[in-house]
């Protein structure tokens, strides 16, 4: 028998990697959600007071993307799709409904149950999936309990009890309780947010090798507004800055427009009225700055920890909030709209050795990116079901080609489309606005029915659902009316 001899570099190069030591670590994922964060912060400038260092620290080893926008204008709805990688119009999830029981979430994994699968080891504390707090004591939620080597609180309680100061609502106001504000005598230790940092400290710390997916989610700047008092006194009542509003701004939409989320436990335009009726509005506005600010700080603990670990060069950073919120404009308060504060979101993501540190981008993005840019950062194949596409061109190249638009609900056939500078809203009852936001930043002026815009929205039109999946019920779970009737 004549026998073939293989060259030596040849049987080298047939070798798998992993016999020769040669396979690049994978690289560790600290995925961290913000709750009802709109633009103001630093990175975003949309407001001139804020104080984010952390946050403008961390873009300044990352890339910021000034366009991104979350697929839903609530909680829920927008967390399912973010993390499935199905938009609303996809998987009927409008409302806060238990995504987990419906049959078209059976085959499907989130990010974390995916990164868990892949092998990496997955850590998780505080609001990722929807939280719930008004059926029973304390935060328990949509969590998929699939996705975690551990947990904390626990994997059917999402947050640790919160201090309530008040048990009505300290400013008076006649809506849900958790329309609220106030100082705390504590420190950001005794905070719900302060315990779910500290137990992801530890994780970040532990000197265990092999792949891992750290995620946190942060409650503040979600109502009610309470925080330690050192992050209301950053803030002087006096000299705080009102969003700019407009007489007779809402003469050019619909009243269908105008109330949506009329039903929500705090109603916007009755609550914003209420505000202005009682001179609290700056009180507000303060109080939303500093759960900012204390945001900031929490996000702080987790990036010194990240450093203190010896493993930030090897750690993927993104940043994200869920959807924005209207602080006045529009005549109204709270976050059911398709307006740009209520869509508009924080997105910063640190990829080392692709991504290049203190640069932004204009792109129009989604949330729904998210997903695919994670696991085409981790090496990982991408499931073929997701929405969304992977943002690695431009985290190399924060100028590439991009023809992309951002699609984002609010409830059955609602729907705004952003596209660069324009955004197209369309409702179910057929009514309609277009705004430049290049020349019209506060969204002012509707130009739906402008002819020098005509073109511009027939594309926009196109970028519409095709169609839109019947509202979800998830028969005896929490969270299935059609009022929003719960916290998110």
């Amino acid at each position: 028998m004549k026998t073939h001899l293989v060259p030596t570099a040849l049987l080298v190069a047939l070798m798998p990697l992993s016999v020769l030591g040669q396979v690049p670590e994978r690289p560790d994922v600290l995925f961290i959600s913000i709750d009802d964060l709109n633009d103001w912060v630093g990175p975003l400038n949309g407001h001139p007071q804020v104080e984010t260092p952390n946050m403008d620290r961390l873009a300044e080893r990352g890339i910021v993307f000034t366009n991104a926008h979350a697929p839903a204008v609530v909680c829920n709805p927008s967390r399912t799709a973010t993390m499935t990688g199905l938009l609303p119009s996809t998987s009927g999830v409008y409302l806060n409904t238990d995504w987990r029981t419906l049959p078209q979430f059976q085959d499907i994994r989130t990010i974390p149950r995916f990164f868990r699968d892949a092998g990496y080891s997955t850590f998780g504390a505080g609001k990722l999936f929807h939280a719930v707090t008004t059926t029973a004591p304390g935060y328990f939620g949509y969590n998929d309990t699939t996705a975690w080597d551990a947990f904390y609180p626990s994997l059917d309680r999402q947050l640790p009890d919160e201090i309530t100061p008040h048990e009505r609502p300290a400013n008076g106001s006649p809506f849900d309780p958790s329309f609220d504000w106030s100082p705390v005598s504590a420190d950001d230790r005794a905070m719900a947010d302060g315990q779910v940092v500290a137990w992801s400290v530890e994780h970040l710390l532990n000197p265990d090798s092999g792949p891992r997916f750290n995620a946190i989610g942060i409650y503040r700047p979600h109502f009610p507004w309470y925080v330690p008092q050192a992050y209301f006194d950053r803030y002087s009542l006096e000299e705080i800055e009102l969003p700019e509003v407009m007489e007779n701004d809402l003469d050019d939409i619909s009243d269908y427009a105008i109330q949506q989320g009329r039903r929500a436990i705090i109603p916007p335009v009755e609550a914003f009225a209420w505000l202005v009726e009682s001179d609290l509005w700056g009180e507000m506005v303060r109080a939303y700055l500093a759960s900012i600010t204390f945001a900031d700080a929490m996000l702080g603990q987790l990036l010194d920890a990240l450093d203190d670990s010896g493993r930030a060069d090897n750690t993927i950073i993104i940043l994200w909030s869920d959807h924005g919120i209207q602080m006045g404009e529009k005549a109204r308060v709270n976050k059911p709209a398709l307006w740009h504060e209520s869509t508009r979101v924080p997105l910063i993501i640190v990829a080392p050795g692709i991504s290049t540190p203190g640069t932004r981008t204009a792109a129009t993005v989604s949330l729904m990116d998210i997903y695919p840019t994670l696991t085409e950062l981790a090496g990982l194949n991408t499931l073929q079901h997701i929405q969304g596409v992977s943002l690695v061109p431009l985290l190399e190249n924060p100028n590439a080609e991009w023809d992309r638009a951002a699609l984002s609900t609010q409830g059955y056939g609602n729907h705004a489309v952003t596209y660069g500078q324009y955004r197209y809203i369309r409702y179910s009852d057929g009514g309609e606005e277009l705004y430049d936001l290049a020349a019209d930043p506060n969204e002012w002026s509707n130009r739906s029915d402008d002819p020098a815009l005509a073109e511009v929205k027939a594309g926009l039109f196109s970028r519409l659902p095709r169609s839109d999946a019947p509202v979800a019920h998830a028969a005896g779970t929490p969270g299935t009316a059609l009022v929003l009737n719960q916290a998110d």
